[in-house]
């Protein structure tokens, strides 16, 4: 894991190298086991490298190949290594030698622009081919790695953050309205759509599953990998599917858990988490490694609010799975004095971006720090489950079964479903008819306020470039079937950019690196290749991973079907005791004059009334808190970087 910076002169004109010491100074922040850098005419490669993977102990990086005149730098941890040795015809005694930049660059000198198709893992890199006169780079499938990059004076400048690039001489840094208005117009935890765009004119990031090459004068950026389509699996059991995922799903965790230090998981008391901590325990139980779960809980005077079938403490469930599973140690943690408000500037610091997670802006953090303090290299974490390994809502499935007229095996699946979770079977036809046919039931009201600065949406004609990606002027997909909005998940390329990219600025003060398992790339090729039948089945909903756990997991997680966690309930008790500051910062933001360019002025006012009238649980779950807070980080972010 590394942060890497560089320059590329496109017009062969000396490289000014107290530039480059500039762009190097401003990642000194950040804790290294090697600092690194190379230089020639044209060409600066640095890399502030943090050693997770055995192979990554002492590797240079940046590597220079002076029989093939090719460079590198990269920020990786390449998962599919066995598979690209033996396409690349590697000596097995070799291999152990090899480290993950090396890797990537062995992989260009045998396909070129090619080579991110066959990379598997998280990663971003430049390379420089001399011969060829190069400079050529990519983004992993689904952005788990950041790379920036802007030009200026015929100079290419990169880096994995933004703040070396805003530091460069004679520049300065203007808001990007578009991206902006974007930001502020999508009303789901996305933050843009153009993948492209930062908060800043004028520097851009490479999106995920895109490679950038830069010859001569011309930057060309080129997506080289596609969800789009993925080949149907037809096998002959029910348990063939759970005997193959369990073997996609063991490889992906054996990947995750190579590091030369100690392992730790992020888990709650659900599925995703719970049955990766099963199964990189089976990975480790051999190894002196003891793998350390952490897991976030409300303080002990949180009063629940929440309905029954949410559960925002998860304490019994994580522990009947630490127990069920043995050997591994356990941290719970309430993360007491730590809230969404105090943390606003630190969030923004790594950021360098507004952001809308501020509900768990801080157990997110904490969690890293805590990790690093515990020796951790490697966080597992199951973030991207839902929508793969763990795929599988049965009123879903059961309107499809509705819609497509199989009545017979709607009723059996309902029988079955009675029976699971309680219930005449029949009661549920009309809610399932409501998932069946949406239209004639859908409201015509807006469930949540406008954000945007409505002459800001005209001006800057948000709408119309959103609704091309499906997103209506609600502010989200206008479409209700969760099939097609699953689809479109793994289509659209920005669903996971604001997560991927905190995360990827989190390792970076705490040496320490989230790997997500659901997230693997055979992962989710074998998830969309399964047929629908073997997500909901015999009235049991995510299918797939109940009967994958079995015996791994503890039946009281496993099939559970009643009720589920909820995460950052919390998030306003925690601010009781800065309640009347915040309060004040809030009121100040009506005479921002600079906000009130890019907000809706008036729902920002309604926000603050239903603030003023006290802490309860109708103003975290009304969703002007959310407009209120929203403003807030927006603000700070304007004062502060712009």
């Amino acid at each position: 894991m590394s942060a890497i910076v560089g320059i590329y002169q496109q017009n062969k004109e000396p490289l000014e190298q107290q530039v480059a010491e500039l762009l190097m100074n401003q990642l000194s922040q950040f804790p290294a086991d090697k600092i690194s850098k190379i230089y020639n005419e044209r060409l600066f490669f640095g890399c502030y490298a943090q050693w997770i993977t055995p192979e990554s102990i002492q590797e240079e990086n940046p590597y220079y190949d002076d029989d093939r005149k090719l460079a590198i730098v990269a920020d990786a941890i390449i998962d599919n290594r066995e598979e690209l040795f033996q396409l690349l015809m590697v000596e097995r005694r070799e291999r152990e030698k090899i480290s993950d930049t090396q890797l990537i660059l062995y992989a260009y000198r045998k396909w070129g622009k090619e080579c991110p198709k066959y990379l598997i893992g998280d990663f971003a890199f430049m390379i420089w081919d001399e011969r060829e006169e190069r400079l050529f780079g990519a983004r992993d499938f689904s952005g788990a790695r950041t790379l920036y990059y802007t030009t200026h004076s015929s100079s290419l400048f990169f880096c994995t953050t933004m703040a070396p690039l805003l530091s460069l001489p004679n520049r300065r840094n203007h808001l990007n309205e578009q991206w902006l208005a974007e930001y502020l117009a999508i009303i789901g935890m996305v933050d843009v759509v153009d993948m492209n765009l930062t908060p800043y004119e004028h520097i851009y990031q490479l999106p995920p599953s895109y490679s950038i090459s830069v010859q001569k004068q011309s930057v060309v950026l080129k997506q080289y990998r596609s969800l789009d389509s993925v080949k149907k699996l037809k096998l002959k059991t029910d348990d063939e599917y759970v005997e193959a995922f369990q073997d996609v799903f063991g490889k992906a965790i054996s990947a995750r858990v190579r590091t030369h230090k100690q392992v730790g998981i992020q888990l709650s008391g659900g599925l995703d988490s719970g049955s990766i901590a099963a199964f990189a325990y089976q990975e480790l139980k051999d190894s002196p490694k003891k793998l350390k779960t952490f897991s976030y809980i409300p303080p002990k005077d949180f009063k629940d609010f929440t309905p029954k079938h949410l559960i925002p403490n998860e304490t019994a469930y994580i522990t009947s799975t630490v127990q069920h599973i043995g050997g591994m140690e356990s941290h719970i943690l309430p993360f007491e004095n730590q809230d969404s408000f105090s943390e606003i500037e630190l969030n923004l610091n790594i950021m360098e971006m507004p952001y809308k997670f501020f509900e768990n802006s801080y157990w997110m953090r904490g969690m890293f720090a805590e990790a690093s303090g515990s020796g951790v290299g490697v966080l597992l974490n199951g973030g991207r489950g839902n929508l793969s390994i763990s795929w599988g809502a049965s009123l879903d499935y059961y309107a499809f079964l509705l819609k497509r007229i199989r009545w017979l095996k709607l009723l059996q699946e309902l029988q079955h479903f009675s029976q699971r979770t309680g219930g005449p079977r029949l009661k549920r036809i009309p809610m399932i008819a409501k998932r069946a046919f949406p239209i004639p039931f859908r409201k015509n009201t807006k469930d949540y306020p406008t954000l945007i600065n409505e002459d800001f949406a005209r001006k800057t004609k948000v709408y119309q470039k959103l609704k091309s990606y499906g997103i209506d002027e609600s502010g989200w997909f206008a479409s209700q079937n969760v099939f097609k909005q699953r689809a479109r998940h793994f289509q659209d390329l920005f669903h996971w950019n604001a997560s991927n990219t905190w995360s990827a600025k989190l390792s970076l003060p705490y040496s320490v690196w989230k790997r997500d398992a659901t997230n693997d790339l055979r992962v989710i090729q074998f998830c969309l290749s399964l047929p629908e039948d073997q997500y909901v089945m015999k009235g049991l909903d995510r299918a797939l991973i109940r009967r994958a756990t079995k015996g791994l997991l503890p039946d009281k997680v496993r099939l559970n079907q009643q009720t589920r966690g909820v995460q950052g309930a919390d998030w306003v008790h925690r601010m009781l005791p800065h309640w009347p500051q915040f309060l004040t910062e809030s009121k100040k933001l009506l005479t921002h004059e600079k906000l009130l360019m890019y907000v809706n002025r008036e729902e920002l006012k309604l926000a603050i009334q239903k603030a003023e009238k006290g802490i309860d649980a109708s103003f975290v779950m009304d969703p002007r808190s959310k407009v209120l807070m929203r403003s807030m980080v927006l603000a700070k972010f304007l004062d502060k970087f712009l």
